[in-house]
């Protein structure tokens, strides 16, 4: 097993959103997050640069506020409740669900629901748990999850929750190949929350490759090329079903404006096809399907 100090990025950035009134996964090798280091690497300034733009390219608002990226360990550190050690956490996906929530962090606290301004869903995102849990569809192209990424004008319904301090190790090891932002949820009538929470948001191969896996193709490929997957982020595959099923089951569970929010502001890879037209076309009879009786706590909403 391959294991090495992880760096989350390679140096911290700001970028602009439209202003607007645990347990871990099954995942070897291990990548630990017990040492970081901001550790700049030249050559990869220009990528960086074109991959965050990439990711902004739809924000076009004159004087927005600012999202920071998390580069480390200590600037989610940065984030915690003065109080009680605790940070927050944007569910935008599976973890609607406070059921999976509680299964990946059993001592979370102030599950709720929340808005979250200037994102959007999208399919797109190669998810190799869904290959080690044998519920993805390697012939259809039905292995995606869900990933966020900045879109003037779109609001999402989320969950924000909190979890210990000792547990934000595991939460990085988990979400790895995410890009990890402190945003700002607001309530559902609207204002603003008083603490930041983190958010997964939309990543590049590149940055994963050269700056979680170090450049390692063995690391690499114990993540992703042992499921024939040559690229994370990507635009042609396809919910994973079952898991699809869970996150709108989920979003119906949390009330009516969270799930006609999912249906409507959640889009395949294209970025035009929402999860209600996917529904009632190409992925009809999802809603049907029941989980393997191993996964029905797991994806059962």
């Amino acid at each position: 097993m391959t294991v090495l100090s992880l760096t989350l990025a390679a140096s911290p950035f700001f970028y602009a959103l439209p202003s607007t009134a645990s347990k871990t996964r099954a995942s070897p090798p291990l990548i630990t997050t017990a040492s970081f280091s901001l550790s700049r690497r030249p050559e990869l300034n220009q990528d960086r640069r074109r991959s965050i733009k990439a990711m902004s390219r739809d924000i076009r608002s004159p004087d927005p506020p600012e999202v920071m990226e998390l580069a480390d360990e200590s600037d989610f550190e940065k984030l915690l409740s003065s109080s009680e050690n605790r940070i927050s956490i944007t569910g935008f996906g599976s973890l609607l669900s406070e059921r999976s929530a509680r299964s990946t962090f059993p001592d979370l606290e102030n599950f709720r629901v929340a808005k979250l301004q200037g994102f959007r869903r999208v399919f797109a995102h190669a998810a190799p748990i869904f290959f080690e849990r044998g519920i993805a569809n390697l012939e259809t192209k039905e292995f995606s999850s869900l990933s966020v990424e900045p879109c003037e004008g779109e609001s999402l319904v989320v969950s924000v929750f909190e979890i210990n301090q000792s547990e934000i190790p595991a939460f990085i090891q988990r979400e790895l190949e995410f890009r990890f932002l402190a945003v700002v949820p607001e309530t559902l009538q609207g204002k603003p929350f008083t603490h930041s929470a983190v958010l997964c948001g939309r990543y590049s191969d590149e940055e994963f490759f050269q700056i979680r896996c170090k450049g390692n193709k063995e690391i690499y490929f114990q993540h992703y090329g042992r499921f024939n997957i040559d690229k994370i982020w990507r635009d042609d595959i396809l919910p994973c079903r079952l898991y699809l099923r869970h996150c709108v089951l989920a979003a119906k569970n949390l009330g009516d404006e969270a799930y006609n929010n999912f249906l409507d502001h959640t889009f395949l890879g294209d970025r035009r096809t929402t999860i209600r037209e996917y529904l009632s076309s190409k992925g009809s009879g999802i809603m049907e399907e029941e989980p393997p009786e191993t996964l029905k706590s797991r994806y059962g909403g």
